[in-house]
């Protein structure tokens, strides 16, 4: 069997590939087991300051969770559908969400269900023009279980979210982008190369600082303003007598660019 998952890598920037595009690159439990496998082995990986997360095939990015696998978990209990499948999805949109390295989707196709749930849960997402997203639970009876219930309203605001959570009607990357789903919308030739061009654009930047902005910015969305503050001010902290920020103090004075080792 092919693995779910494939896995470049190259200046720094590992290329993840959902790869099952004869079921539109559902998310099977396999796949979700792999991709949370993958990430551990990245995040532990120096040589890997960046992570692109895209769709085998021109069709779909995923067309979300592989019905036929979780219709079974259904059919043994509320125990079983929670253990096997609302948490293992959950699990692996809070890592992408949680991920000390910015992960960009690369959206090249069909983003329904669980697909637009990670892309809602990675920190950066470049689409196709030729990408369309969906919140489709609806119609097999059932709320999205991957945090699509969460994530969206914090992204889109509650009244846009919930149209598009209650009728489950697809929308175009145009609306995607209007929403902050995506940052950028591009033509299916130029995807990879916008969503390394934006990796590379973060490279250049101390990865200490870049860690700890995502850091910052995960814990705080989910906290008061006042406690988001908080840890703002501690993980400036935590690079205060860093090299990095030496180096980038001692560049910006000299007027010249900086070097930074990520120590």
């Amino acid at each position: 069997m092919p693995s779910p998952i494939l896995c470049e890598i190259a200046e720094g920037v590992a290329t993840l590939t959902l790869n099952r595009p004869e079921k539109l690159n559902a998310v099977s439990y396999a796949l979700a087991d792999g991709l949370l496998e993958r990430l551990d082995a990245l995040e532990a990986d120096d040589g890997v300051r960046a992570v692109i997360l895209t769709g085998a095939g021109d069709r779909a990015f995923s067309a979300g969770a592989d019905i036929h696998e979780f219709a079974e978990s259904v059919r043994r209990g509320p125990e079983t559908a929670l253990r096997d499948f609302v948490r293992r999805g959950q699990a692996m949109t809070a890592r992408l969400e949680a991920f000390e390295k910015p992960v960009i989707a690369a959206v090249n196709g069909l983003a329904f269900g669980g697909g637009c749930e990670i892309t809602e849960a990675v920190p950066l997402a470049v689409a196709s023009e030729t990408a369309v997203f969906a919140k489709p639970e609806i119609r097999l009876g059932m709320p999205p279980a991957f945090g699509g219930t969460q994530r969206l309203p914090r992204l889109a605001g509650r009244k846009r979210s919930l149209e598009l959570l209650l009728t489950g009607d697809s929308f175009p990357p145009s609306k995607a982008l209007e929403l902050g789903l995506v940052n950028a919308v591009v033509p299916p030739g130029e995807l990879l190369t916008a969503a390394r061009a934006l990796a590379q654009r973060i490279l250049r930047h101390s990865p200490l600082a870049v860690a700890a902005i995502l850091r910052a910015v995960t814990r705080g969305l989910n906290a008061t303003i006042g406690e988001g503050l908080q840890v703002e001010g501690a993980e400036f902290a935590r690079l205060v007598g860093s090299r990095d920020l030496g180096e980038g103090l001692e560049a910006w004075a000299a007027r010249r660019p900086p070097a930074f080792t990520g120590e």
